[in-house]
């Protein structure tokens, strides 16, 4: 018997779009026979309503147990970004474990694309429901996003997107304002010379969301009357050697540079470099609020963090796919994170 609460929602959901009750209850359980328009009004109720039926009864009643796959980057060396996204991930699974809901998490390193792919083999040899993915590899990741549409598994994207891909939802940062803000807290750090170095510090500088936050980034100073000159820097290896040796390269060609933006995490092998050289006078600009930032942002040499809540990305990401699969309730196909930014002053209190 279905509770109260439960019975007085579907009733008014019905009311509202002027329906019987058995109409509500074909597209809360996505069950033919009820018209396009007729059905979008009635999703529509539903997400004003912020509705929600009665979960445990009826996968209880259902016996239908959902598999869901994770595949995103591990913890590494040099950052500990990625524990962030596992933290939410673990939190939505942990509410949603009792619905009938598995998780099984694959993790590859971001240094060797080929954990990537040993992860993706090991989601196909299993039936999943639906796939959560970080798409740090491209052209990894195309080919299967292709398995996944043809085996009617959805995916969600979190961090990063890949353009003209078919996912359930996207959830991250919104790219071009990131980057344009990026440009604007860098604006505060120049001078005479208005030069700016643009640091790309991945194998990847020319994929689709390094490329959105440099438009970003290059559009802000676009609009603007005062002159700039803007370097580009791409740093292929993430070790701190590598860093080094290019940046010194830089500042020995252009050493009139007065902000620089890292594009990524890694702005830390930045500071260190600029600390280790005892350089002072340079305005530092990049992202994630990992605990190697911290160190450099609480000294100063770091001026701004832009951050974009990565446990959130892990977590909605997770219930999108549950929300999508278990109770067949619509999810928004763009979730765009807050634009956070941290300094000096205010880190102690971000969470």
């Amino acid at each position: 018997m279905k509770s109260k609460r439960v019975l007085s929602g579907v009733k008014e959901i019905a009311r509202r779009a002027n329906v019987s009750i058995a109409t509500v209850d074909r597209v809360l359980h996505n069950r033919s026979g009820v018209s396009p328009k007729t059905k979008k009004k009635i999703e529509a109720i539903i997400k004003e309503l912020n509705y929600r039926p009665n979960i445990l009864a009826s996968r209880l009643a259902s016996g239908k147990v959902f598999h869901i796959a994770v595949i995103i980057p591990k913890r590494s060396e040099r950052t500990d970004f990625w524990d962030a996204p596992l933290k939410g991930i673990e939190r939505a699974q942990e509410e949603i474990k009792q619905y009938g809901v598995t998780v099984d998490t694959f993790l590859f390193d971001l240094q060797d694309r080929s954990t990537f792919q040993q992860g993706v083999e090991k989601i196909k040899e299993k039936n999943y429901d639906g796939v959560l993915i970080a798409p740090s590899f491209v052209e990894e990741a195309v080919p299967f996003l292709k398995y996944c549409k043809e085996k009617g598994m959805p995916f969600v994207f979190i961090d990063s997107n890949i353009e003209n891909q078919p996912s359930l939802s996207y959830i991250g940062p919104p790219l071009l304002q990131s980057g344009f803000l990026g440009a604007r807290l860098c604006d505060f750090g120049l001078g005479k010379s208005r030069k700016i170095l643009l640091v790309h510090i991945t194998k990847q500088p020319n994929s689709y969301n390094y490329a959105q936050i440099e438009k970003g980034f290059r559009s802000y100073f676009e609009q603007s009357d005062d002159p700039y000159d803007l370097i580009r820097l791409d740093i292929e290896h993430a070790d701190q050697e590598s860093v080094e040796i290019s940046l010194k390269r830089a500042m020995m060609h252009h050493p009139a540079v007065e902000a620089i933006f890292v594009t990524n995490s890694r702005v830390f092998s930045v500071a260190k470099f600029l600390e280790d050289e005892g350089i002072t006078h340079l305005h530092l600009v990049g992202y994630d609020f990992v605990l190697q930032n911290q160190e450099y942002l609480r000294k100063g040499v770091i001026d701004f963090l832009i951050c974009h809540k990565p446990e959130d990305q892990g977590y909605k990401g997770l219930m999108n796919l549950y929300r999508h699969l278990s109770l067949k309730l619509p999810v928004d196909p763009v979730y765009y994170m807050p634009i956070d930014i941290v300094t000096k002053e205010n880190q102690e209190y971000y969470r």
